[in-house]
């Protein structure tokens, strides 16, 4: 696991590139060089009375100039993702990280490489698609409008599905994955838990293995708090109960290790 921190970073740039869907680039000099895909982390707002940080996944890292960037998505009016978006360059937050465990890509080198994205579990397989050497397939998933599948064609072959059928496959990931014959040795994932559990059990009849990424809400981001827990096959050795922390065991799990 990553060395993490806690430092005030620098907004670099901020755009919005979709519905409630906004890329924010901060200045990271420790953080950059430490973090690795499928990691996230936690911003503090700049609003006193919200205690609790909000976790946001790394989407991309660029070692060169030592910057994060992080795609997310506004959930609501007076959320702190909300506040987020109305900041702008020059300002600086509070961040803690990186946090978690990302993506084991050296399992994954050489092979043929299935990178699953769906929602706001989009942008950290971008970040796994740039740094894994191997044959990629990115097969992202999306209500109707897209977004960063051109930025992920630099880095692997891509299929979208939408569940309206305005681009790609009409459906879900699952059904892109079907309906174009695609095959794979390994599966990355990220996303909503109804995705990942048909991907989980797609990789369970294959035999293949798979680690997934849970999009767990959470709130310390260390571990302590217990409120991002999933259940788990083994004895979690912290609380004694059938449960893994998302944020300190995961978030990325082997999918044989958990039940969604």
């Amino acid at each position: 696991m990553s060395e993490k921190t806690k430092e005030s970073l620098k907004i670099v740039s901020q755009e919005k590139i979709g519905t409630d869907i906004y890329s924010l680039w901060l200045q990271a000099d420790h953080m950059a060089e430490n973090s690795r895909p499928g990691q996230f982390l936690s911003l503090y707002t700049r609003d006193g009375s919200r205690l609790l940080p909000r976790p946001i996944s790394i989407c991309e890292i660029d070692r060169e100039k030592k910057r994060i960037r992080l795609v997310y998505r506004v959930t609501g009016k007076g959320t702190g993702t909300e506040s987020f978006s109305k900041l702008h360059p020059g300002v600086s937050l509070e961040v803690l990280g990186p946090l978690g465990n990302g993506f084991p890509i050296e399992e994954a080198e050489g092979k043929r490489v299935f990178l699953i994205g769906g929602g706001i579990g989009i942008p950290p397989m971008l970040e796994t698609a740039k740094e894994l050497k191997a044959e990629k397939t990115a097969i992202l998933g999306y209500r109707d409008e897209l977004y960063l599948d051109e930025e992920f064609r630099q880095y692997a072959a891509v299929y979208v599905s939408t569940e309206d059928g305005s681009a790609g496959t009409k459906g879900n990931v699952m059904d892109a994955v079907l309906e174009n014959g695609l095959e794979a040795d390994v599966i990355f994932a990220c996303g909503p838990a109804p995705m990942l559990r048909a991907v989980k059990a797609y990789a369970e009849e294959k035999g293949i293995p798979c680690w997934i990424s849970m999009e767990e809400r959470m709130a310390c981001g260390i571990g302590a708090c217990l409120a991002c827990v999933c259940k788990s096959r083994e004895i979690d050795e912290h609380s004694q109960v059938h449960n893994k922390r998302v944020c300190k065991d995961g978030p990325v799990f082997l999918s044989t290790e958990v039940e969604l």
